[in-house]
């Protein structure tokens, strides 16, 4: 659609895709909330952040898909989205290791490269360049989702203390593919400030 200058028209910020982003935003809070008051009892509120951790993770594909099927991508939802994603698994593992259910070192590593990567993400966004994310760094935050995931849900209280070995190795991948994609984000970053320099 373009405008009667025949510029393209912006999308308004505030659309479908942008308010499931942010309600993402608003239930991240809730899911840490429930997460503390259970303080690893593994009960109902345990059992209940896991839950709401999987639904907020899930709608990240929903408004991707929306925003992009209905043409309505904008600036705000560049913004928001990343936000939204990292507020939940980087605050869901901050949960999980002050709970005493994770090495500080997994959560520091992870923590340190998604804020690292999306902060220099946004600042390139402000000078108009968009990094798409990589096909490493989707297949990263599927395995940080589910290895996040097994870690809520308290399924050993159901299926034994075996559970605990799938989600170190869940946990161990997730970790070896998040200094594997931060190492090619590193990497674009490089080329894309030779080329800046080039273009000079």
């Amino acid at each position: 659609m373009t405008s009667p200058a025949g510029t393209p028209r912006r999308s308004a910020n505030w659309n479908l895709p942008n308010a499931i982003t942010v309600v993402r935003i608003l239930m991240a809070p809730l899911v840490f909330w429930m997460l503390f008051a259970d303080d690893g009892a593994d009960g109902p509120l345990r059992w209940w952040s896991a839950v709401l951790f999987i639904v907020a993770i899930s709608t990240d594909w929903v408004d991707g898909w929306l925003a992009r099927s209905r043409g309505i991508v904008t600036d705000l939802g560049k913004i928001l989205d990343p936000i939204a994603d990292k507020l939940l698994t980087s605050g869901a593992l901050v949960c999980l290791s002050i709970l005493g259910e994770l090495p500080w070192w997994v959560t520091a590593i992870i923590v340190v490269r998604e804020v690292g990567i999306t902060v220099w993400r946004l600042a390139e966004l402000r000078q108009g360049n968009v990094v798409p994310a990589s096909s490493g760094g989707k297949l990263k935050t599927i395995v940080q989702s589910v290895a996040i995931s097994f870690a809520l849900v308290p399924l050993w209280t159901i299926l034994g203390d075996w559970v605990h070995w799938v989600n170190g190795v869940l946990m161990t991948a997730a970790v070896i593919l998040t200094v594997w994609s931060g190492l090619l984000y590193v990497r674009d970053a490089v080329v894309l400030a030779r080329s800046t320099r080039s273009g000079r």
